[in-house]
């Protein structure tokens, strides 16, 4: 194949003192309904209102556009990740920190992302909730469409979650308020120094 990569002229250091703040990826994982993408986009307006550039990739709306060909299957499952991982380190090459709010299964996808940000700025966030409280949650029905047979392939009920076990940050989402959660993220990434602590 005749492909080229073209270097950019801007370097990753370059971006991130213009933005007055480092990018990475936090990669969100857990069930359905366990709070990623709440949790990711009270995160994501923390950030905003302490002028940080950030921005949620969520993964229905990834599939209503760029991944709306791909199914519940296994293989597509794996294809879904693989796609949103080489977005996101797009972005996160821009200077962005990125949070993406993908169930993300299987480990053997999650150690594709580990690989592929090898050398960037990533986190695996463990959003970690029992399949029960999830099932209570159920804000989009979906347990209760899998349990009575509607959906097939429902991660948690008639699909497997492989715990993760090398997570950065594990969050409790059944034990912990919202905004405990944001609080803990938040602590996370002026710990890892990718954002500074605003004088008041």
């Amino acid at each position: 194949m005749n492909i080229f990569p073209s270097p950019s002229s801007i370097s990753i250091a370059d971006r991130w003192l213009l933005n007055g703040h480092g990018g990475g990826l936090l990669w969100f994982t857990g069930l359905s309904g366990s709070g990623k993408s709440t949790l990711a986009h009270a995160v994501e307006r923390k950030l905003h209102n302490l002028c940080v550039r950030s921005y949620v990739l969520d993964g229905d709306n990834i599939r209503t556009g760029l991944n709306k060909d791909l199914s519940l299957t296994p293989e597509d499952r794996k294809e879904n990740v693989r796609r949103i991982a080489e977005v996101a380190k797009l972005m996160v090459d821009a200077g962005l920190l990125v949070f993406t709010a993908f169930i993300a299964p299987y480990e053997q996808s999650r150690e594709y992302v580990r690989k592929l940000m090898s050398g960037w700025s990533y986190y695996e966030v463990y959003i970690k909730c029992s399949v029960e409280t999830c099932a209570k949650r159920d804000p989009k029905g979906l347990y209760k469409k899998a349990l009575t047979g509607e959906i097939t392939n429902m991660t948690g009920v008639s699909a497997p979650y492989e715990e993760p076990e090398h997570s950065s940050l594990i969050i409790n989402t059944d034990k912990l308020g919202l905004q405990q959660c944001v609080d803990e993220v938040i602590g996370f990434l002026l710990k890892q120094g990718l954002i500074m602590k605003k004088e008041s």
